[in-house]
């Protein structure tokens, strides 16, 4: 039956995402050289995938992914370490629903939520 969830998000320039996800965030490129307009992008076995759409207005853009993971203090701190822009009301917290998280959005102004179960 099921095994994965895969988030397919917009990205308007596949150099810029590249370059965000791989060289910022530290995800690896997995694949899709035969098709520009397409990228996939993998993290400790998690992939996400973008499909290209240049008229995307990022003021009007909801795309967002919340990703758990098991040391989102540490994760946190690499990103910090990385001069990754952390969003302006995203930073690392305990929040009421029993989850410490943060957010970021990349170039396109999808929402990336990293958290981690504190209950």
């Amino acid at each position: 039956m099921l095994t994965a969830i895969i988030p397919k998000i917009p990205m308007r320039n596949r150099a810029l995402t590249y370059t965000y996800y791989v060289e910022k965030l530290g995800f690896k490129y997995i694949g899709s050289d035969d098709f520009d307009q397409y990228l996939i992008v993998e993290k400790d076995g998690l992939q996400i995938h973008f499909f290209e759409f240049k008229t995307l207005d990022p003021k009007e853009n909801y795309g967002q992914i919340y990703i758990r993971t098991k040391d989102v203090d540490k994760l946190y701190q690499d990103f910090l370490q990385n001069k990754v822009e952390i969003h302006p009301n995203g930073h690392l917290a305990n929040k009421p629903w029993g989850q410490r998280e943060f957010a970021l959005l990349d170039p396109d102004n999808n929402l990336l939520t990293f958290g981690q179960d504190k209950s």
